[in-house]
């Protein structure tokens, strides 16, 4: 048992955000999916969920629920933020954001958790992203992947992409290849979300 909890930290500290990456085939793979998150002031920010595949999953949860009770308690989640999570600030969180055409560095996210689901590890949390709304349209850009390709997360479509708030705002989308910034030796194309949003006529604005 201890050659095998040394054998999967190991994996998690070379493959889950700790070292930097060189160019090889994904070993981790997630469902990514996002909530863009409205009030009545401003964008706040963007909600991330990731659900990781069964294989690195088990990895996670042997080594770090640490009571073998199925359910991360606030100490595992802890040492689950520091070992398999902060690092990945030096990587802005594999989210990619611009705002007006201008870089967004994602250097700081809030209430981070982790579950489990069907066997699966779920990690979610909030990246504060704040943009007041006016009457104008405003534009934010926003893509989530590993350029260094060792972890594979789902592109960006609209099954994945919900929003908060959104009573406040008038608000369009789109989702494309961003063809400017291919990664994996220029193979592949990650997926980009075009946001356009602006303050709704407070006559439209529907509280409930």
């Amino acid at each position: 048992m201890k050659i095998r909890k040394i054998f999967c930290r190991a994996i998690i500290l070379c493959f889950l955000f700790i070292t930097d990456y060189v160019a090889a085939h994904p070993h981790v793979f997630i469902d990514n999916a996002i909530t863009i998150v409205f009030n009545q002031e401003e964008l706040a920010g963007i909600e991330v969920n990731w659900l990781f595949d069964e294989m690195f999953s088990s990895m996670l949860i042997h080594d770090y629920d640490e009571n073998k009770d199925g359910v991360f308690d606030l100490a595992e989640i802890e040492a689950i933020k520091n070992g398999a999570f902060s690092n990945l600030r030096k990587f802005n969180y594999f989210t990619r954001i611009k705002i007006n055409g201008e870089p967004f560095i994602v250097e700081l996210v809030e209430n981070f958790s982790v579950s489990m689901q069907d066997n699966c590890v779920v990690y979610n949390f909030f990246i504060p992203c704040k943009l007041k709304t006016e009457i104008g349209y405003k534009e934010i850009k926003i893509s989530i992947y590993d350029d260094s390709y060792y972890v594979d997360i789902l592109e960006l479509d609209k099954d994945v992409i919900q929003f908060k708030g959104n009573s406040f705002v008038e608000y369009e989308y789109e989702l494309r290849k961003d063809t400017g910034n291919p990664y994996y030796f220029g193979q592949i194309f990650p997926q980009e979300m075009i946001l356009k949003f602006k303050k709704k006529n407070e006559q439209k604005i529907n509280i409930n």
